[in-house]
């Protein structure tokens, strides 16, 4: 990688403290990851997504899994090491060696534990990762909000323009044709 893509596409850092232990924070982050992601405004499938799956081991995917079976998958865990830290590919709606990698940290301090996110490897997108960048800048801080029960302008912003986004689509008729050009379909 040379010094200006580097310089270019500076990896993402987002962090939120919260009242938990470290052990908390990592069982809650992937553990229950099903429960408090925010599948109706970050998911491919929106309300058709009857779960989301965070395989909690090295090698485990990530994945949202469809009412009707079709699976999409949005990464895979290349670090596992609890309570500390937990890192993974990062490829929903894109193939997967576009992937980003990212790696979450439980770091104690007082009262709690930050939870510091670093998204990086923008390149891998080519002429898409400056957009791309953009969009996550705001979206890795308003998935930290959710993850921490936080209901901030952010959060309700995306959902509102989801909402909106899905019914845009649905109207168009392109609702399936967006879904079935996501990347990452698994077999």
């Amino acid at each position: 990688m040379t010094k200006h893509t580097e310089s270019a596409y500076a990896p993402i850092e987002r962090n939120t403290p919260v009242s938990w232990t470290p052990e908390q924070a990592f069982q809650r982050f992937t553990t229950e990851f099903s429960q408090w992601w925010p599948t109706s405004t970050h998911s491919i499938g929106g309300k058709l997504v009857k779960r989301v799956v965070f395989e909690c081991r090295l090698g485990g995917l990530i994945y949202e899994e469809f009412t009707d079976g079709r699976r999409f998958q949005w990464g895979k865990i290349t670090a596992w090491d609890p309570p500390r830290c937990v890192g993974f590919t990062w490829h929903p709606s894109q193939h997967a060696s576009e992937a980003q990698d990212v790696e979450v940290r439980f770091v104690p301090e007082p009262g709690g534990t930050r939870v510091v996110l670093v998204s990086r490897g923008w390149e891998r997108m080519g002429t898409r990762a400056a957009r791309a960048r953009r969009g996550y800048s705001v979206g890795w801080g308003a998935i930290l909000d959710v993850f921490a029960g936080r209901r901030t302008a952010v959060v309700l912003l995306f959902a509102a323009l989801s909402h909106a986004m899905t019914f845009f689509l649905k109207a168009t008729g392109r609702w399936e044709k967006e879904v079935a050009a996501a990347g990452g379909r698994m077999a």
